[in-house]
C-alpha cells in the first residue's frame, strides 16, 4: 500500500497539525514497514523525513492564502496520483474537492463552525465552506475525539459510518522521570519559582483565561503560590484574544502571576513536571493535548467539562464547569493542600496517559486505510 500525505504543516511543529503529521508518519513507519509513505510539499521547502519515508516536491507559484489553497486543491491530489499512491491522507481540515485517488482527511476540530468569534472575514468563511464541502467527498474522516466526531456529524451532516475516532497521544518526551540538571536549567531560563500552578497554551477567547484568573483570586485566599502563564501573548488585542495583562491588573493579581512567554518544545516536559498543578480551563478543544502531556509527566490536572476534555482527562483529574471560577479554585486548592489526593491523581494520570500512544494511533489509522481501500 502506498499512502501520500499533505506535508503543508510538517515544518510547523509549533502547531497541532504539525505535531500530528510528524508523530503519525514516524509511528506508521515503525508499525508498518511494508507501507510506502510519501510526503508532498511545495518545492523550495526542506523536509527531513524519517528513514524510509519519501518526499515529493511540487512546483507552485504565488504566496499567501491563495498559494495554500492551490496547493491543497490542485497540487497535492495531482502529485499523489503521479507518485502512484493508493490513498491520499490530508492530516488537517483541508482536503481537495476532487482527487484522482481516494482521500482520508483528519478533522481536528470545527472551531470556525462551532464558535462564532472564529468565523473570520469573507475569505475565511469561503475557505471554511470549501473544506466543509470537501469533507463530503472524502472516503474516510478521522476525528481526534468522540466530541469532535459528534460535531462533525451534526455540523457537516456526514453519515456515521464515514467518521472514525483515532485519539492522539503525548510524545515520548513527556514522562515523569526528571533530570535534575535539566530541570534546574529550565527553571533558571524561564525564572520559574520553586512552586507554581501552570497554564501552558494560547490566549484566544476559547482558552478561557479570564475564568482561570478569577479562580486564582480565590486560590490566593487559601494558598500563597504563583500562577505561571506560559505561551505567546497576542501582539494585538482583538475580539478573539483576551487582553491578559489588563485582566491581571483588573483582578489585582500582578504579584501572583508570572508571564514567561513562549516556551521551547524541548523545555515543555520539565515545565510540566515541576508544576504543582496544571490547569487547562478551555471552553472548546478538538482533543486537548496539553492535558494529556501534563498527566504523562506526572502532574495533577484541573480542566473543564467542555467538549473533548472529559475524554482526555478521564477519571484521572478534576473537570469543572468552564464558567465555575469557584469550583476551579476549589479543585486547585484541593491538589495544593491534600498531598494524598495529589499523589493519587499523579498515579491515576500516569496510568490514564499510558493508554494513549502514537503506536496505537498509527495502527488504528492503518486499519482505516486498509478498510477504505478495500471498500473502494
Amino acid at each position: 500500500m502506498h499512502v501520500a500525505l499533505n506535508a503543508w504543516f510538517w515544518n510547523r511543529p509549533d502547531t497541532g497539525s504539525g505535531q500530528y503529521v510528524r508523530h503519525l508518519v514516524r509511528a506508521l513507519a515503525g508499525v508498518a514497514p511494508h507501507l510506502t509513505l510519501t510526503l508532498i510539499a511545495p518545492r523550495g521547502w526542506s523536509i527531513e523525513p524519517p528513514e524510509g519515508v519519501h518526499v515529493r516536491y511540487v512546483p507552485l507559484r504565488g504566496s499567501g492564502h491563495r498559494h495554500k489553497v492551490r496547493f491543497e486543491q490542485q497540487a497535492v491530489p495531482r502529485a499523489a496520483a503521479q507518485a502512484g499512491a493508493d490513498l491520499l491522507h490530508v492530516p488537517y481540515w483541508g482536503a481537495p474537492l476532487r482527487s484522482p485517488v481516494p482521500v482520508a482527511v483528519t478533522i481536528h476540530d470545527l472551531i470556525p463552525l462551532v464558535l462564532p468569534a472564529y468565523r473570520g472575514g469573507v475569505l475565511a468563511r469561503l475557505y471554511t465552506g470549501l473544506v466543509a464541502a470537501s469533507a463530503h467527498g472524502a472516503a474516510v474522516i478521522i476525528a481526534d475525539s468522540e466530541a469532535t466526531r459528534a460535531d462533525i456529524l451534526q455540523r457537516l451532516a456526514l453519515p456515521p459510518e464515514q467518521v472514525h475516532v483515532v485519539p492522539l497521544a503525548a510524545g515520548e518526551q513527556y514522562r515523569p522521570d526528571s533530570d535534575e540538571e535539566t530541570g534546574s536549567g529550565v527553571r533558571r531560563k524561564y525564572g520559574l519559582p520553586d512552586e507554581y500552578v501552570l497554564y501552558l497554551g494560547g490566549y484566544d477567547v476559547r482558552k478561557n483565561i479570564g475564568t482561570l484568573l478569577k479562580a486564582f483570586t480565590y486560590v490566593r485566599e487559601g494558598r500563597d503560590i504563583p500562577l505561571v502563564l506560559a505561551g505567546r501573548l497576542p501582539e494585538t488585542i482583538t475580539p478573539r484574544f483576551d487582553d491578559v495583562p489588563a485582566l491581571i491588573e483588573a483582578m489585582r493579581l500582578g504579584e501572583a502571576v508570572r508571564l514567561i512567554g513562549p516556551v521551547e518544545e524541548a523545555d515543555k516536559p520539565a515545565i510540566y513536571r515541576m508544576a504543582s498543578c496544571f490547569v487547562f480551563p478551555s471552553r472548546y478543544e478538538g482533543f486537548g493535548l496539553p492535558v494529556l502531556e501534563a498527566m504523562a509527566c506526572g502532574t495533577p490536572i484541573v480542566t473543564t467539562s467542555a467538549s473533548s476534555l472529559p475524554e482526555v482527562a478521564g477519571e484521572a483529574g478534576f473537570t469543572v464547569d468552564p464558567d465555575d471560577a469557584r469550583g476551579m479554585a476549589g479543585a486547585i486548592l484541593a491538589i495544593l493542600t491534600q498531598e494524598d489526593l495529589a499523589a493519587s491523581l499523579r498515579e491515576r494520570g500516569l496510568r490514564h496517559a499510558a493508554q494513549f500512544s502514537w503506536e496505537r494511533a498509527a495502527r488504528q489509522t492503518l486499519t482505516l486505510y486498509e478498510q477504505t481501500l478495500a471498500g473502494c
